[in-house]
């Protein structure tokens, strides 16, 4: 129940909320745009319209254009959660972006983040 309530959730509601982290901790802004697109495959264009028209946080990640086959390899712990542990695809994915916005409000350089 507790996710049906995150999938449902704007997600114009959540992307200021990725940027606010990033910038307080002295990054910029297009750097947490370069991660979601990277990680989805949606343009900035793209992502703008999804802020537009409603589109939920679970329809953000189910609707991606393309879910970089690269994800795989973001390990590691998030609220509390081994991400490779997940179960739920959905949930995973939206754990994988948590975990690589983590990793640019830590200071870790883009090339690390994107797995390069």
């Amino acid at each position: 129940m507790e996710n049906e309530k995150l999938y449902q959730m704007p997600f114009a509601k959540i992307y200021p909320l990725l940027k606010s982290k990033a910038v307080k901790k002295g990054r910029m802004p297009e750097e947490v745009d370069k991660i979601i697109c990277w990680l989805t495959g949606y343009s900035g264009e793209g992502i703008a319209a999804c802020l537009q028209n409603g589109t939920s946080y679970g329809g953000f990640f189910e609707n991606a254009p393309c879910m970089n086959p690269k994800r795989e390899l973001i390990k590691g712990s998030i609220c509390g959660m081994r991400i490779e542990e997940i179960g739920e695809p959905l949930m995973r994915d939206i754990r994988r972006l948590d975990k690589l916005i983590d990793e640019l409000a830590r200071g870790k350089p883009m090339e690390k983040i994107l797995r390069g």
